[in-house]
């Protein structure tokens, strides 16, 4: 028996925010929807979580602990790194985001705590961590023709 209800394996097009508890808003799909498998690592579980048996045209709005979206900001996750290990001619300043490579070859983000003659102190916690985040998602359309059937 098909359904449209989102659960693990569907296909899922929707428009979601996230938000502060204060109502900033850190990202909106706006005009542009989001289309993604449940499962495959798209969205975070706790965003997940929040969708499974919604049905096209059911909107969800909940706030999820640190601990279901970015988890809690962990102090280790600030570095101190040597001003050298920049390029000599960029421009450095507290509140930059910038890219850096990791030993495996992936990237992560880091934004720039504070700039020293010598020394740069970046923080690699993501942007979100440690705060509760209002997840507000409208779905759009769901397929679940890719999940296998028992009949």
């Amino acid at each position: 028996m098909a359904t449209s209800e989102l659960m693990p394996g569907s296909t899922v097009t929707l428009h979601f925010s996230l938000a502060l508890t204060d109502g900033t808003v850190a990202f909106d799909t706006e005009d542009e929807p989001l289309t993604c498998t449940l499962g495959n690592g798209t969205l975070l579980p706790g965003l997940e979580l929040a969708l499974y048996g919604l049905r096209p045209d059911e909107e969800q709005t909940l706030t999820l602990t640190p601990e279901q979206a970015w988890g809690e900001r962990s102090e280790e996750l600030i570095k101190e790194m040597p001003r050298s290990d920049f390029p000599a001619d960029s421009k450095l300043e507290a509140g930059q985001i910038l890219a850096f490579s990791l030993p495996d070859g992936d990237e992560t983000m880091g934004t720039v705590l504070a700039v020293e003659d010598d020394k740069v102190l970046v923080d690699f916690n993501h942007p979100l961590s440690g705060q509760e985040v209002v997840f507000h998602a409208q779905i759009l359309e769901v397929d679940n023709s890719a999940i296998p059937t028992d009949d």
